[in-house]
């Protein structure tokens, strides 16, 4: 195997990564896996999903293929609220069993890591619910998860035109609540005309801080509120969508080391034409995540790969860029250190790929070119 390039696993960590030849004393007489000469990655980090949730909006989609917009759809009921009603009548368990097919097909392509929010609850025993469902799913499946509150998602039903009371009786109490559970790692918040203004985003990430929670934000994706760069002053892991963000707002992200997460799916499925600024966000060294968004209706989408291609298609991202947007950068915006690269001390989440160049991952469409799947150092 002289000359060959070596990853040395140790339990749940890399150990050494180098060249064969140069494998340091004691090593030499360890179990041996060979490759084949394939491509590794580290493991895929899908950092933006809604994954627990229940019932569809195929409807929708066809309201909107007949000329409906987002914020038309949202207006006459459909939308997030649309959802929240379905989530509502759904026990724990059966969140758990809608969302493991969803989880198994992203962990079939190479997925390591993955973020789930709440936010279709809307109430306290749901949005609880929901935290719940998202932890089960940890055990039940050898992948990494990450939860975030999402509370601040939409405004319910029966606080119609009391976005403030809903802040104020629900979000922020029941992330209190989450937090004393444990069940909570982030806290995120919808900036946008049919969700909530930065002011009162602000009083959620006020209530975050206070409990020592990273923030992130769904902002810019219908029109520019400020909503990432007010979230830049709060730190913010990441601002997400932005599409319509400004100058104003990437340098904010760039000096706060915020993450942009794009989201190729949401543009894709709701006939979007505003772009993301891609190349303003390369400009000011603003890191590029990419994500699945996967959510049952504005991104139904279960496939890392595709929001890579989707990426690289619509919005000019690079290979390079998309395949640093699943590893490192998702894992920058999700908080976590201590993986997302191929170097001694990270976890051994690791990819084995049935491909020739690292461009094959995001080239191709529909195919899952997949070999093995390691986490934590187990195939």
């Amino acid at each position: 195997m002289t000359g060959e390039d070596t990853i040395v696993l140790m339990d749940d960590m890399i150990a050494w990564v180098g060249l064969f030849e140069d494998l340091p004393v004691g090593y030499e007489d360890a179990p041996v896996s060979d490759l084949g000469g394939r491509l590794v990655t580290p493991g895929l980090i899908d950092c933006h999903t809604h994954l627990v949730f229940a019932g569809d909006r195929a409807q929708e989609f066809e309201m909107r293929l007949q000329g409906a917009s987002y914020e038309e759809v949202a207006r006459a009921g459909g939308g997030i609220i649309s959802t929240v009603t379905a989530t509502r009548e759904t026990s724990q368990e059966g969140l758990v069993e809608a969302a493991l097919p969803r989880l198994d097909r992203l962990i079939a392509e190479g997925v390591t890591t993955i973020e789930i929010k709440s936010g279709y609850g809307l109430d306290h025993d749901v949005e609880m619910r929901m935290l719940r469902a998202a932890r089960d799913l940890e055990r039940l499946r050898p992948i990494a998860i990450k939860t975030t509150f999402l509370g601040a998602h939409a405004v319910p039903p029966e606080y119609a035109d009391r976005d403030d009371a809903y802040i104020d009786d629900v979000c922020i109490p029941t992330l209190q609540a989450a937090h004393a559970e444990g069940v909570v790692d982030a806290v995120d918040a919808f900036c946008e005309g049919i969700a909530f203004q930065p002011a009162q985003v602000a009083r959620v990430f006020d209530a975050a801080k206070a409990l020592g929670l990273p923030v992130k934000i769904h902002a810019e994706q219908l029109s520019n509120l400020g909503g990432a760069a007010m979230a830049a002053d709060y730190g913010a892991l990441s601002a997400d969508h932005i599409e319509y963000i400004d100058l104003e707002g990437v340098t904010a992200m760039a000096a706060a080391g915020s993450v942009a997460v794009i989201l190729p799916g949401a543009y894709y499925t709701l006939r979007e034409t505003r772009m993301p600024p891609i190349a303003l966000l390369r400009q000011h060294g603003v890191p590029m995540a990419v994500a699945t968004d996967a959510n049952p209706g504005s991104s139904p989408m279960t496939s890392i790969l595709l929001a890579m291609n989707m990426a690289a298609t619509l919005f000019r991202m690079t290979p390079e860029e998309t395949l640093i947007g699943v590893t490192r950068h998702a894992a920058q915006a999700l908080g976590l250190h201590d993986r997302g690269m191929i170097l001694p001390g990270m976890r051994a989440d690791l990819a084995v790929w049935d491909v020739q160049i690292p461009a094959e991952l995001s080239y191709r469409i529909g195919f899952n070119p997949l070999y093995k799947r390691i986490y934590g150092g187990q195939l």
